[in-house]
């Protein structure tokens, strides 16, 4: 589920589900962490590329086989702690727990055309475990408003709230100059200057993950969650929709 390419030092990590819009089921999750780690450990590999095969980067979490909610914080903090900077390449969907794969990376850049919504609220649950990454990250009100109403917004307002840091027409025109700069850099300089962007982040993580991944599973557990998945598989609107 997981493709791997190299170019000049850039290692590109491609999600390659799209039969099921790269949701994030236990194996293609598990995969990603093997591969980021390969990655950590290669002196060959300046900076890793995570993007994305069909028309969307990942639509959350696989509900038919989900990975674990301590799997899934393992491979954020993974992604946030890589000593090697991690770029999202976006260029089509992002839905719920694909947005904190996105938050993780240090730099994300995303086509114009693609789009994003936190839409856990529309089954049942929260954004919570993605929020590690997002919060410190996000601006406050527009948190607010996009976590509550599962509304879709475009990339430009992704980069103007900060989920995204570069929106082209062409991503890849976007990120060129980002790629360069970091061929550019050194590895120990890399590392340490990764340490001092994501302090804030970490400071999260070891805060508040066990308490976020208790409330996860709890509201996964509720008649409301059960309810809105079965909704969602089933195509049809959930009990509490107005």
């Amino acid at each position: 589920m997981i493709t791997t390419g190299s170019e000049r030092g850039i290692a590109t990590l491609t999600l390659d589900s799209p039969e099921n819009r790269n949701a994030l089921s236990a194996r293609l999750v598990g995969e990603l962490a093997e591969a980021l780690t390969a990655c950590g450990k290669d002196p060959a590999v300046r900076a890793v590329v995570l993007t994305h095969s069909g028309g969307t980067f990942s639509a959350g979490a696989d509900l038919k086989s989900p990975p674990s909610p301590y799997t899934f914080v393992a491979l954020l903090r993974q992604i946030v702690e890589l000593p090697k900077p991690v770029v999202a390449r976006v260029a089509g969907h992002v839905r719920a727990g694909g947005l904190g794969l996105v938050g993780a990376c240090d730099i994300a850049a995303a086509s114009s055309g693609s789009d994003f919504a936190f839409t856990e609220v529309r089954i049942g649950v929260a954004p919570a475990v993605i929020s590690l990454p997002l919060l410190p990250r996000l601006e406050p009100r527009a948190a607010a408003r996009y976590y509550l109403s599962g509304e879709r917004f475009d990339a430009a307002e992704a980069a103007r709230i900060g989920l995204v840091t570069a929106v082209g027409d062409d991503v890849d025109a976007a990120l060129a100059p980002v790629l360069d700069g970091l061929r550019g850099a050194s590895p120990q300089a890399l590392d340490a200057t990764k340490q001092l962007l994501t302090a804030r982040v970490r400071e999260t993580f070891d805060r508040d993950a066990e308490d976020l991944v208790q409330r996860s599973a709890s509201l996964f557990a509720s008649a409301e969650a059960r309810e809105g998945m079965a909704a969602f598989l089933e195509r049809r609107d959930p009990a509490w929709l107005l």
